[in-house]
């Protein structure tokens, strides 16, 4: 097997553990050990309680129960609990993908989405999102991009970089597509819950017996260091699944379990805490935004907490990102990560402090980085 390379990982494996304001992540800011117990709950007791023995293959039945409970039909057995999301989507692919399989995935989108079919040699339509749209997904468009063969439809919504998202009735249009030729429809809810002007969407899994259902508690919970996601799906997908996980992780550490069984007990406080702070945080943007006379230029987000911004007059966007980094201490995601080399994703989950703090040094740098020809109410400077 060939796989592409992850760029947003290289990218974050040289500059998210040296940056000291994070203007790129796609999670809400993170909990400590301590603010976790804090606020589910969770005892000492029952820590010492855990005994390092191996665990079920899906995950504890209370887990699987708490999952389904919140994010799903009820039913536990439809639940595998996961190394976060990202060892979900690499087993449901690989437990229903096969080589010459057509599949259909958004562009852009993330790197799991669509090389991990890559690899396996699916053949890959991609629908498309375009910036001068505003992101607005075109169901027309991806009509035309379902052929009677088709194997798998992969989306997120909210879309993880451009926080753009579907209504209730685009959800269905999208379910009834897929299903009008028999093709699995694998939805990634990472960001499901963290939405601003409308309700979240329900889980897929409920209206249509062939979706793939995926979630995790790294984006929206502040829990990404604990490494817990899930995929929902029919028991004989999971078993497949299971299969492959054989080969692989095996299982969750009890530890990590009793603690993510706590978090989603409670997940309703700590995502209320955390879309709170990024409800004012995207409205700082907002203004942020607006005030930089037309050097950044964006969609508003309607779910997730990442804007994927364009700078329409700078030569390298990825060069700028590494002096943002190097200068600033700054870490912004350039869209080439993403295949778009124009824009950014900029994630806004974080303090606001730190928020209101980078973007400030962006500014800063970008005033210097702009030719004076494109914006003259800038000076143009080199990025030394």
């Amino acid at each position: 097997m060939q796989i592409a390379p992850a760029l947003l990982e290289d990218w974050l494996r040289d500059y998210y553990f040296t940056a000291e304001i994070d203007l790129g992540s796609s999670g809400v800011e993170d909990f400590s050990l301590a603010e976790l117990r804090e606020h589910t709950g969770l005892t000492q007791a029952e820590m010492d309680a855990v005994i390092f023995r191996d665990s079920p293959s899906c995950g504890s039945d209370e887990l699987r129960q708490a999952i389904a409970a919140r994010w799903g039909n009820g039913d536990g057995r439809r639940v595998m609990a996961t190394t976060g999301s990202s060892e979900a989507l690499f087993l449901a692919m690989h437990a229903l993908l096969r080589p010459g399989d057509k599949v259909v995935v958004l562009d852009p989108c993330y790197h799991s989405l669509g090389y991990i079919a890559e690899s396996i040699n699916c053949r890959l339509k991609y629908w498309r999102l375009d910036f001068e749209r505003g992101f607005v997904p075109d169901l027309q468009e991806l009509k035309s991009l379902i052929e009677p063969d088709t194997r798998m439809v992969i989306v997120n919504f909210p879309h993880n970089p451009t926080g753009t998202t579907v209504t209730l009735e685009e959800q269905a249009e999208i379910i009834r597509l897929a299903s009008s030729v028999g093709a699995y429809l694998m939805w990634d809810s990472a960001f499901a819950e963290l939405t601003y002007d409308r309700p979240p969407l329900p889980d897929a899994g409920l209206q249509y017996e062939r979706a793939i259902s995926i979630g995790t508690l790294s984006k929206g919970y502040g829990l990404p260091g604990l490494r817990v996601g899930w995929v929902q799906a029919a028991p004989e997908v999971l078993a497949q699944c299971m299969h492959l996980r054989d080969y692989t992780s095996l299982y969750l550490s009890p530890l990590v379990e009793a603690i993510a069984l706590r978090a989603v007990l409670s997940a309703e406080k700590l995502l209320g805490m955390r879309l709170e702070q990024a409800r004012r945080n995207r409205e700082i943007v907002a203004e942020w935004i607006d005030g930089q006379q037309g050097l950044v230029e964006w969609a508003l987000p309607q779910g997730g907490v990442t804007a994927f911004v364009r700078f329409p007059f700078l030569q390298s966007v990825d060069e700028f990102c590494h002096q943002l980094t190097k200068l600033r201490k700054v870490l912004l995601v350039p869209g080439s990560c993403f295949n778009r080399p124009q824009h950014a994703r900029l994630g806004f989950g974080g303090p606001t402090a730190a928020v209101r703090q980078g973007l400030a040094h962006v500014s800063e740098l970008l005033q210097r980085a702009t030719p004076e020809s494109a914006a003259p109410a800038h000076r143009s400077a080199s990025l030394s």
